[in-house]
């Protein structure tokens, strides 16, 4: 059975990629999603990669 993406999980990454930024309150928020799961899914794993990604591409700006 194909696992998805949590959904807490997307709707974080969608504010991110919406807001073309990242706060250090989101950062938090979204570290606190992929630490609580004892084991990421495929989705999930790809998801975070997406963010960090563009983080190292200058995409997504950081702010505090």
């Amino acid at each position: 059975m194909p696992q998805t993406t949590s959904p807490s999980l997307k709707t974080i990454v969608d504010q991110i990629f919406a807001e073309r930024r990242i706060s250090r309150q989101i950062q938090r928020e979204l570290m606190g999603v992929l630490l609580s799961q004892p084991t990421l899914s495929y989705d999930d794993q790809a998801t975070a990669q997406r963010v960090f990604e563009a983080i190292r591409k200058g995409q997504l700006r950081i702010v505090d």
